[in-house]
């Protein structure tokens, strides 16, 4: 057999992962898009999170829910359903307790790599981010494919010793993300422009303060919520506090914004850069992971094909606000449109297929 097939029966996959509703971040909307798109394609999807278990408050970040009692239930729960696949997403408890139930049992599963948490951990606490990969590579080491969506990220992975690192990309939905999405609530017509719009979580380890702090006039707009609002709110009075947006409201909050600034250092992808491109919204960002990948070095992509300017970077962050101001829009919205959720969904598919996860399977 040369490894293609046509057609795959439908099949029953579990998707495991800490980071769920109401929480408002980029593994969510992955992973929820992911779910649907998968669901088209035939497949029945369930979802092991947080919302099948009591849980508490992670310390210093309490928008994050910690499950418990996670070992025993998750094994309960996994060993009641009748799986043709596990796709573990996250690192956290629920995370581990599925990994050990298919340890246990021999069966084969697929982890994936969203969230650069040794970083987020150096940047909350005076330790080096080194520390902490022993504990990240030892959770993927029995892994049959690590997804990872970047190159930056699968060559960084890959000097610290990880194996079986599997490319899956993100995607966008452009029928929502779109330059015709209206803006609804706030009245944006009495706001200084240029109109500069950050959405994300509102955490240290986003570095949005470098945005905040910037001299670029205008107006500047945080959409999200986190631990960090309380004092930047109060250290920077003059910017506009959104909250967490959502589905259309936040798309015509995209389209509405003259510039899409992305501070953060951490991010191994950064699907928010995505979507602001979609609504057409030029970004601006430094020259790092994340956005290298992303929006290319040059601000025109990572495509052989695309060779139009849609975002700049800069290490001087006020530098690359002021060149993404004068970007095309529409420019901006077409590149968007290469990034589909049915390639993410074939990707993962293949990555299970690929990685012997589907090999007791007949394929047409």
């Amino acid at each position: 057999m040369d490894g293609s097939y046509k057609t795959v029966r439908a099949l029953n996959i579990c998707i495991v992962t800490d980071a769920w509703h109401p929480q408002v971040n980029g593994v969510v909307r992955t992973l929820d898009n992911l779910r649907t798109e998968l669901e088209h394609r035939g497949h029945k999807i369930s979802m092991l999170t947080p919302r099948l278990f009591k849980t508490i408050p992670c310390p210093t970040y309490p928008e994050i829910r910690l499950s418990l009692n996670a070992r025993r239930r998750t094994h309960k729960l996994l060993a009641s359903q009748q799986l043709d696949a596990i796709h573990i997403a996250t690192e956290g408890p629920l995370g581990w307790a599925a990994r050990s139930w298919c340890m246990q049992n021999k069966v084969a599963f697929t982890t994936a790599y969203h969230t650069a948490f040794p970083e987020y951990i150096a940047a909350r606490t005076p330790l080096p981010a080194s520390w902490f990969y022993p504990l990240f590579r030892r959770f993927h080491a029995p892994s049959a494919g690590v997804l990872v969506a970047t190159k930056t990220v699968r060559e960084q992975l890959h000097d610290q010793k990880f194996k079986n690192i599997v490319p899956w990309t993100r995607g966008v939905d452009t029928s929502l993300f779109s330059p015709k999405a209206v803006a609804i609530g706030p009245e944006f017509g009495g706001l200084p422009r240029p109109l500069q719009l950050y959405v994300g979580r509102v955490a240290v380890e986003k570095n949005i303060e470098a945005f905040l702090a910037s001299k670029v006039p205008g107006t500047k707009l945080v959409i999200g919520d986190g631990p960090a609002t309380a004092s930047l709110k109060a250290k920077y009075p003059d910017a506009v506090f959104l909250g967490a947006k959502f589905g259309s409201e936040l798309a015509g909050l995209y389209a509405a914004a003259d510039v899409f600034v992305f501070p953060s250092k951490t991010d191994t992808f950064g699907l928010v850069m995505i979507e602001a491109l979609a609504a057409g919204t030029p970004v601006a960002a430094y020259p790092v992971q994340g956005p290298l990948d992303v929006v290319g070095t040059d601000g025109c992509g990572p495509f052989a094909h695309w060779n139009k300017q849609i975002a700049a970077l800069d290490t001087n962050l006020e530098v690359a606000i002021r060149r993404a101001l004068s970007l095309n829009p529409q420019d901006c919205a077409a590149f968007a449109r290469n990034y589909d959720w049915p390639t993410v969904a074939e990707q993962f598919e293949n990555a299970l297929k690929i990685n012997g996860t589907f090999s007791h399977f007949a394929f047409a």
